[in-house]
């Protein structure tokens, strides 16, 4: 399977890495086509202490890849002429997370200008699965006409809004729950742990039921 993954300037790049890893780890994965806006950069600097490379290497430390491991293939955001931009190029779908409002906003438009908006497009175009991940608050009126537009025309919108019935213990596991989410709706598997299967009683309180 191949994917393109798209990472822009909303806060929120912790849900980058972790989809990123998850998607790595799968065991159907097979490429991993990623393309990181400039703004994206700087966000990741901020969040988590992360300078993005220009090239794999930074990519493979980061998701706990082999080196050498050619996984994950960067794009430059200005190469127009980059597989992904092609509707002819076989891949399974595309995620963009976080999404800006901005990029939501270009993708919606159909006016775009780097590779996120064509990929995006061209995802669109050829029937495939688009999932959108943005992570702002509040909405204004606006965001949420560009996201129902989309919507209609086939992506998945999917914003950055957390569970807790897993009672997650730390960041990471509350993220992690989300991304098993967005795996869902782009038909990769996952860890089984965080799905729900209704309510019993033990020890006086309800809690997520075991599979037996």
């Amino acid at each position: 399977m191949e994917f393109t993954v798209a990472i822009t300037g909303a806060s929120g790049a912790i849900y980058a890495q972790r989809t990123l890893f998850h998607m790595a780890a799968s065991g159907v994965v097979e490429r991993i086509n990623l393309i990181v806006s400039d703004a994206a950069r700087t966000v990741a600097r901020v969040e988590l202490g992360v300078d993005f490379g220009t090239d794999n290497g930074w990519i493979n430390e980061w998701l706990g890849l082999p080196r050498g491991s050619r996984m994950v293939h960067l794009h430059r955001l200005d190469n127009i002429a980059a597989k992904p931009s092609s509707g002819s190029h076989p891949q399974e779908g595309m995620v963009i997370v976080p999404c800006s409002m901005g990029t939501l906003g270009a993708i919606a438009s159909g006016a775009g200008t780097n590779l996120i908006h064509r990929a995006a497009d061209v995802t669109l175009k050829e029937g495939r699965r688009l999932v959108l991940v943005p992570r702002e608050t509040p909405y204004n009126a606006i965001h949420l006409e560009n996201m129902l537009r989309l919507s209609r025309a086939g992506a998945h919108i999917i914003p950055a809004s957390p569970g807790f019935y897993h009672r997650p213990q730390s960041i990471e596991a509350l993220v992690d729950h989300f991304v098993f989410r967005v795996l869902d709706h782009l038909g990769i598997p996952h860890s089984p742990t965080t799905q729900w299967r209704g309510l019993k009683e033990q020890s006086g309180e309800l809690v997520n039921a075991k599979e037996d």
